[in-house]
């Protein structure tokens, strides 16, 4: 009876959303794994690492049935990699990896990684690289994975570019202030040339940013919801999507 009605109020909430209202990008940050696993009685949280990577498959589908057009998943900062212990991040990583090569296998679908290569193990590395190869034509879902991702690197990034940039085009430094605009820094971010996120979800009932996509957010909706990681459902997502479109954006105002 619970999964019928469930499915009923699914079908309901589908219905209801204003698709021409949904948002074009859609950034998550899925929080909540190392709890789950440990609420489940489980030794190690891999295990929830795990049950969070299925969610985000599902999540991606989701998103593209939707016709969303670029998703942005935060599942390794650069905070990470400095504060886990090696046990927990080699499985991680090795999660993160699979998850990356699954996702690029799905027809259409574009993987991009955003982020920093520094501190990430070979292997993670090589699967990064090789899961953004399938996709590079496709016309498909754009999946951002964020993984050795920081907001505040991701900006001093962009700057160096910049500067770099405008030092190798013979360009003096006082030429450079002239020139200098929040454009200009977006183009040499992380993410450049794709829109900003329209909604940024948080699951695990948390609300904060954690140093995420922190220029492009500057306009962004936020939707926090209580349920971790692993037990984001549909309902849920739709849920957003609906808050989403019944929001009156005033970008700053």
């Amino acid at each position: 009876m619970r999964r019928s009605l469930e499915g009923l109020y699914l079908r309901r909430l589908q219905a209801s959303l204003d698709r021409s209202a949904l948002p074009k990008h859609v950034a998550m940050i899925i929080d909540g794994n190392r709890r789950w696993a440990r609420q489940l009685g489980h030794d190690t949280a891999a295990h929830g690492h795990r049950a969070g990577a299925d969610r985000i498959r599902e999540f991606a589908r989701w998103c593209d049935e939707l016709g969303i057009q670029v998703v942005t998943l935060y599942l390794l900062s650069t905070d990470n990699l400095r504060g886990r212990d090696q046990e927990e991040l080699t499985a991680l990583t090795d999660i993160i990896a699979d998850l990356a090569t699954d996702l690029s296998e799905v027809r259409r679908w574009r993987v991009q990684h955003v982020g920093s290569t520094a501190g990430l193990p070979d292997q993670l590395v090589a699967a990064l690289a090789a899961a953004q190869e399938p996709g590079r034509a496709g016309s498909g879902l754009h999946i951002n994975l964020a993984i050795g991702y920081g907001g505040r690197t991701e900006i001093a990034d962009a700057m160096r570019s910049i500067v770099r940039a405008h030092a190798a085009g013979g360009g003096a430094l006082d030429e450079l202030a002239e020139v200098l605009t929040p454009e200009l820094i977006g183009e040499h971010l992380y993410t450049g040339g794709q829109p900003d996120p329209d909604l940024v979800i948080r699951t695990s009932g948390e609300q904060r940013l954690s140093d995420f996509m922190l220029w492009q957010s500057a306009h962004s909706e936020f939707y926090f919801v209580e349920a971790l990681g692993p037990d984001l459902r549909e309902i849920d997502f739709l849920r957003a999507m609906r808050a989403y479109t019944q929001r009156h954006r005033r970008f700053g105002g």
